[in-house]
Parts: C-alpha cells; structure tokens; sequence
C-alpha cells in the first residue's frame, strides 16, 4: 500500500523541521490502514516499531511517499516494511522501519489473524 503526506507548517518544529513524532504517527497509521486492508475482520493494535533514524530532515511543503509491504505473517501477527520517500529529491529513504501488528478481541487477547 502506498500513501502520501503533504508536510504542513503546524508540523514542524521551532526549526522549521518535521516533527519526528508528528512522522512516526503518520507511519503507525498508513501501516495500521494496509494491515486492516489485508486482514479486514482482524482488530489490529501495534506491538513493535524496529529501528527508529531519521536520514533526511524534512521542511516545509514537502511532500511525502509511505510505502507499507507485508514482510512477515505469524499467527496472530504481521509485521509490515515501511519506507518514507521525498521522490522529488530522489529515492534515497527518509526513514524506514518495520511495524508489527497483533490482532486482538475485544477484551485485548490476541487473536488468530486467519478468519
């Protein structure tokens, strides 16, 4: 799944750069919206963000490329790889990580994610 962010003044911060957090956020939920995608009657919370390092800063009215891919499927689990891309300033990655999601029910116990 691929979507995009326009990087808006009220996302910086006071020096004028992406707010780290404001990203990471950004990327729990792009990653968060392919796994309910690909798992639609599974409940998914986020357990794990691997590696978390900013390559590029990031300034205002840049737009961003999230590209989150299926790497792994456990039983309960599946883990997605995550890459953060300014295309117009080349394919270099901004930031990229893995995010793994648990399926639970609704009193929070994990769940089989196969139906």
């Amino acid at each position: 799944m691929e979507t995009h962010r326009l990087v808006l003044p009220g996302d910086l911060n006071h020096y004028g750069f992406l707010f780290g957090g404001r990203l990471l956020a950004w990327i729990d939920e792009a990653s968060w919206i392919a796994a309910s995608l690909d798992y639609p009657h599974c409940q998914f919370v986020t357990v794990a963000m691997d590696t978390v390092e900013f390559h590029h800063s990031v300034r205002d009215g840049t737009i961003l490329k999230i590209s989150c891919n299926l790497t792994h499927e456990g039983n309960t689990s599946a883990t997605y790889a995550v890459e953060v891309t300014d295309e117009r300033a080349g394919p270099a990655p901004i930031f990229s990580t893995r995010v793994t999601f648990v399926s639970v029910d609704d009193a929070g116990h994990k769940r089989s994610i196969r139906g």
